[in-house]
């Protein structure tokens, strides 16, 4: 079972960025998937991006295209996701994951506990 811990959440200006990491433990990290997902008060978790084991491919939610961008050290066994021109609608907790390489929540094995993310008006 990998264990994952996120990091770098915060409060941020709408128009702002953060930079989320994602540490992983456990397992083989270049043989998973890695996704970031979120979820807002009263609403389902849903995909942010995701990106492959090896080779780097990603694939981005409509509303992260072009602002978003995942990436993945497997070095460091780390994840990371750079977030610009935040929205305060897209205040949440963020979550990584591990798993296949899907926009699929149910694709995802293992999840880090979260990190709150607040982007003010």
């Amino acid at each position: 079972q990998v264990q994952l811990v996120e990091f770098g959440g915060g409060l941020v200006q709408a128009g702002g960025s953060l930079r989320l990491s994602c540490a992983a433990s456990g397992g083989i990290f270049s043989n998973h998937a890695m996704g970031w997902f979120r979820q807002a008060p009263g609403k389902e978790r849903e995909f942010v991006a995701s990106i492959s084991g090896i080779g780097g491919r990603t694939y981005y939610a409509d509303s992260a295209k072009g602002r978003f961008t995942i990436s993945r050290d497997n070095a460091k066994n780390t994840v990371y996701l750079q977030m610009n021109s935040l929205e305060p609608d897209e205040t949440a907790v963020y979550y990584c994951a591990s798993g296949r390489y899907s926009y699929r929540t149910n694709a995802y094995d293992s999840w880090g506990q979260g990190t709150q993310v607040t982007v003010s008006s």
